[in-house]
């Protein structure tokens, strides 16, 4: 008996790069046919009404909907997770390069124990947030692919990257121009020289370079949005006038100082974004045509 263990355990082991090549094809082919599903599979066709009406007669279809999107939620919240951890080892270049434009990080001066540990962690939670943004794109697209067409879907990953760059965009623009027009204004407001504390500025400056780079996320979304079928270059040309209260209010809200000059140099590239966003819609509404 004890033999026949041992050759059972020997030739279990001998075949084991066996069971593990068996095992990754048979992986890579279920990973081959739902790439060819997610690219080719039709969606099926539902009026909105009809939706509607089952959504509100039988709350539990609703169950297998909210799963998925917990699902995507999670692995969304734990590669942020693991990107705020990944930055802390760059957290302090990031802050001394933040703190450049009023004389770097000696310039700060903390009056509170805890304050530098509260600047670390916006700092941290900024350089994650943005580097984890594709990801998470990714994650609320595959959350509502399966309801797109596959002409929709090939498009909707190409926001997978550009989203970053437009975020990025938004920050440079936040940094490059917006910062040193407002500083000098904040900092000498009626030759009042202020030294500011570390938390006050690095939660003003994280929240402009936020709040912008989401702002430079508007074309992309415009085109996404007109490639799904769900807005059309018609409406928002026609509404352009509304659209311009609307980004002078944002520009308001997002701009860090009361004077006009700030208020326009937000004011004129998130224009120039929203006519691009009209472009864009209008080149998906001909891709759609084409179809």
């Amino acid at each position: 008996m004890a033999i026949k263990n041992f050759f059972r355990r020997f030739f279990h082991w001998l075949a084991a790069p066996l069971r593990a090549w068996r095992w990754a094809a048979r992986g890579l082919h279920r990973w081959r046919k739902a790439v060819h599903r997610f690219f080719t599979e039709e969606p099926e066709e539902h009026a909105l009404g009809d939706a509607l009406d089952v959504a509100l007669h039988d709350p539990k279809a609703l169950l297998p909907h909210l799963a998925a999107f917990r699902r995507h939620l999670l692995r969304a919240a734990a590669v942020f997770l693991l990107a705020t951890l990944a930055a802390f080892a760059v957290a302090p270049r990031f802050l001394d390069f933040l703190a450049r434009p009023i004389g770097g990080i000696g310039s700060l001066q903390a009056i509170e124990v805890t304050e530098p540990v509260s600047v670390f962690m916006r700092v941290a939670l900024l350089l994650g947030f943005a580097v984890s943004l594709p990801y998470i794109y990714l994650e609320l697209f595959l959350f509502i692919a399966p309801g797109l067409r596959p002409r929709a879907r090939r498009i909707g990953l190409l926001g997978f990257p550009l989203v970053l760059v437009f975020f990025l965009a938004g920050m440079a623009f936040a940094y490059f121009l917006m910062l040193p027009t407002a500083l000098p204004f904040l900092l000498n407001f009626m030759g009042i020289h202020t030294v500011p504390r570390p938390d006050s500025y690095i939660r003003f400056v994280t929240s402009l370079l936020f709040w912008t780079g989401l702002s430079f996320e508007f074309p992309l979304v415009i085109y996404l949005l007109a490639t799904f079928g769900i807005v059309r270059a018609e409406t928002l040309q026609k509404h352009w006038r509304e659209a311009i209260v609307a980004i002078a209010v944002l520009a308001a809200v997002i701009t860090p100082t009361v004077d006009p000059v700030n208020m326009l140099l937000v004011m004129a590239p998130l224009t120039g974004l929203y006519f691009l966003g009209v472009l864009l819609a209008k080149v998906a509404e001909r891709g759609r045509r084409g179809k």
